[in-house]
């Protein structure tokens, strides 16, 4: 049975779909890998001959995802919150929440961890992550954002993704792991590691 991150936020310009395809590609060479878009607007999709290794899926069937053969199955999420939000993430294995480091984009989750707390009570196995994503390097983590992502219910990854030209261009240039800036590869296969290694557990 496929395993199935979800990844979300409510609001746009948080990076989710720049990780989607990035942890994707993490796996292809391990795993049959889709990925599965379920913003209307189709931005991952709409790609999908730039990255013929995956296969790139435009569904908001949960039906059709459930019947996908495929060893990992990867879920990108419209910039708002979609009434089919909980259905997708009682379906999902892990759910991953990019946000900015900022106070006022750590605040805006809670809608989103509001609902993974209700699917958590329905599915009990289902996992959760918070992932620092975006983070101007030398700006800092304040110890005041960590401690505010540490009140929510869902546990802050280890993992923090700078804003690097190299990872936002990376939709255009067959992903990051074509890239020469080590640091933003080690980056994203660090996520991806994280992010087995909670589903594991």
């Amino acid at each position: 049975m496929a395993k199935i991150i979800t990844i979300a936020h409510q609001k746009g310009g948080v990076g989710k779909s720049t990780l989607a395809i990035n942890i994707a590609l993490c796996f292809k060479d391990q795993l049959s890998v889709a990925l599965v878009d379920t913003d209307l607007q189709g931005s991952l999709y709409h790609i999908r001959g730039e990255f013929p290794e995956l296969a790139i899926i435009s569904s908001d069937s949960f039906d059709d995802i459930e019947k996908l053969a495929y060893d990992l199955i990867i879920i990108d999420t419209p910039p708002y919150l979609s009434s089919r939000l909980p259905d997708l993430f009682r379906l999902s294995d892990f759910i991953l929440v990019p946000t900015k480091a900022g106070f006022f984009d750590v605040m805006a989750i809670r809608s989103t961890i509001a609902m993974i707390d209700d699917a958590m009570k329905a599915v009990p196995d289902i996992k959760a992550g918070i992932v620092l994503n975006m983070v101007k390097p030398r700006s800092g983590i304040t110890n005041e954002v960590a401690e505010l992502i540490r009140t929510m219910d869902v546990a802050l990854l280890n993992t923090i993704i700078h804003d690097r030209v190299s990872i936002a261009r990376s939709a255009m240039t067959s992903g990051i792991l074509q890239s020469t800036d080590q640091k933003a590869r080690d980056e994203i296969t660090a996520l991806a590691e994280e992010v087995v290694d909670m589903i594991s557990a």
